[in-house]
């Protein structure tokens, strides 16, 4: 007996040295940032076979043989698309502060983006009036809607968004919506796809998810921008999903979710009509549908003249770009830094800029929720708190409802607003988009709404940080210890 005993222990020394060993050669081959490699050979050592069947299913940025061929496949036209909207960017050249164009240049080489002039933009932040406005532009379409969400979530003024695209389709305007699959799960699991769908609505669920599928690809990288294009006109893009917070997750206790969503006029519609075309093209199949001629950037009114770039971020695109950009706008700030985030897990890299800019005497603002709908986001954020706050970092937390605007607007002159999240799922997992705003105009007008975020928030004094318990410390330590996973 003792003898079988031995041999069982001996044969599970060996297969935990092979599950340490094999899976530790992939990890550090893949080349990841060093915490995130360290994190997961941390949990591998410890946790052999949790962190092993962890890794396996979520471990690797993997899309799936069939989708990465159709990347492939696209690639051609696709880059055509784009490279004919910065053939555009002449006028945008010289609009651009000097100080910004390494920015631009940046964005432009590592991302395919191009800066365009002659954009209209309109900050809107609230979720009554945002999703009102949808409607209003929707009922005088008369080329095309496409909408792509997170998040539908059925009930409210969301309902009328769909009557609104149901009467435009009756109409005969060709309508697309593509939603995430996990994210807008209770949406498809109503009667609103039916409806849609009868009414000549195209309807796609992206990045299905399942137990079948997550042996051959990952299945918690989700499609979490959220985008709304109009006749090539007008879009809207920003952080409210197509949900009315008065009937959104009313049991969660975090209180409303505030957001903020911008709406676009000009050029740089064009730039999220392609991008909306490549996601549908990825998950439906279908070929590239080029959106047609960029339109030529040009002011719309005296004074209204915004250049803007558009940044897509994820799997399918190169992942160090969007923390390369956030760093960049960090490091150029020289009098004010404020940043609006739902979830604050980020990677030390962005750690250390805030700390060094707040060092070097800019006013650095964190506004962030002080409830979340996630535990181990919140305890995870909570780690680095401390550190910010001993550089000078500001931290307040906001007291009005979970803040769910994603803001970075950098001395009243450059603002990034869009669908990230300063965590890293949102650097590395997540599909997103990004706006980068040269000029003054919404910056200043972001700038204002932050500044009203700042008042329903309560700043957390550095003194009383240090005194919390020493296990809740421990336990944020732990937390932090594992974020890069998160």
């Amino acid at each position: 007996m003792m003898q079988h005993l031995q041999e069982a222990g001996i044969a599970g020394i060996v297969v935990y040295l092979l599950i340490v060993v094999v899976l530790g050669i992939r990890v550090i081959m893949q080349r990841r940032p060093p915490g995130v490699s360290a994190a997961w050979l941390l949990s591998l050592i410890l946790l052999p076979y949790v962190g092993a069947a962890l890794y396996l299913l979520i471990g690797e940025r993997a899309l799936g043989r069939r989708r990465s061929a159709r990347a492939l496949a696209m690639r051609g036209a696709v880059a055509h698309w784009f490279d004919r909207l910065l053939g555009q960017t002449a006028a945008a050249m010289g609009a651009v502060e000097p100080r910004w164009a390494p920015m631009r240049d940046l964005a432009a080489g590592a991302a395919g983006s191009a800066a365009v002039l002659g954009n209209r933009l309109s900050l809107l932040d609230d979720a009554e009036r945002i999703l009102q406005s949808i409607i209003v532009d929707i009922d005088s379409a008369r080329q095309m809607c496409l909408l792509e969400f997170y998040i539908w979530n059925p009930g409210g003024t969301a309902d009328d968004v769909a009557e609104a695209l149901i009467r435009a389709a009756r109409r005969g305007i060709p309508c697309r919506v593509l939603l995430d699959d996990v994210g807008s799960a209770e949406f498809f699991d109503s009667d609103w796809p039916r409806r849609m769908r009868s009414a000549g609505i195209e309807l796609c669920n992206a990045l299905p998810a399942g137990l079948v599928r997550a042996l051959f690809r990952r299945i918690d990288l989700r499609l979490h921008r959220k985008l709304v294009i109009v006749d090539r006109r007008l879009a809207y893009t920003g952080s409210l999903n197509l949900v009315d917070p008065r009937c959104f997750k009313q049991s969660a206790g975090v209180g409303r979710w505030v957001d903020a969503m911008v709406r676009i006029e000009g050029p740089v519609v064009d730039a999220l009509a392609g991008l909306f075309a490549w996601d549908w093209a990825m998950e439906t199949g279908e070929d590239f549908p080029v959106p047609g001629e960029p339109q030529v950037g040009a002011p719309q009114k005296p004074g209204e003249h915004a250049v803007v770039q558009t940044v897509p971020s994820g799997p399918s695109f190169e992942a160090p770009a969007i923390v390369q950009l956030l760093l960049s706008a960090v490091y150029g700030a020289r009098k004010e830094l404020t940043l609006t985030t739902p979830y604050f897990v980020p990677d030390e890299p962005l750690i250390g800029a805030l700390r060094a800019a707040a060092q070097r005497g800019v006013r650095v603002r964190l506004i962030v929720p002080e409830k979340v709908d996630s535990f181990l986001a919140r305890q995870a954020s909570r780690a680095f708190y401390g550190d910010l706050l001993d550089a000078g970092v500001e931290i307040l937390q906001f007291r009005g409802g979970l803040l769910h605007t994603k803001s970075v607007v950098v001395d009243r002159e450059l603002a990034l607003f869009g669908t990230l999240n300063l965590d890293m799922r949102s650097f590395m997992l997540n599909f997103e988009v990004t706006l980068i705003i040269y000029g003054g105009s919404f910056a200043e007008r972001l700038a204002m709404l932050q500044a009203g975020y700042a008042e329903q928030s309560e700043p957390i004094d550095r003194q009383e940080w240090r005194r919390r318990p020493a296990l809740q410390r421990f336990f944020e330590n732990v937390m932090h210890l594992v974020s890069p996973l998160l």
